[in-house]
């Protein structure tokens, strides 16, 4: 198995290039963010379904995400 990050989109199994993070303010703090990961594909779609619910907060390659997180934080996740 590839340690290589996946597009979040359903079925797609094309390498990331997005990170979208995202909350739900109705369960989450407002700090909290969760994430998903987007290919260029997929990346307008998914942030749709985020920002029509209020829930998309960011968007942002997945280099720059890896290169601002703090080292002992989890990586981007997939939506559940």
């Amino acid at each position: 198995m590839s340690d290589t990050p996946i597009c979040s989109a359903k079925g797609c199994r094309v390498d990331a290039v997005w990170v979208l993070a995202w909350n739900n303010p109705k369960i989450h703090t407002p700090e909290r963010r969760k994430t998903w990961l987007a290919c260029d594909e997929h990346r307008e779609h998914l942030s749709k379904f985020l920002g029509v619910r209020g829930m998309l907060k960011d968007v942002v390659t997945l280099r720059e995400w890896e290169s601002t997180k703090p080292t002992d934080a989890p990586g981007p996740g997939t939506p559940g």
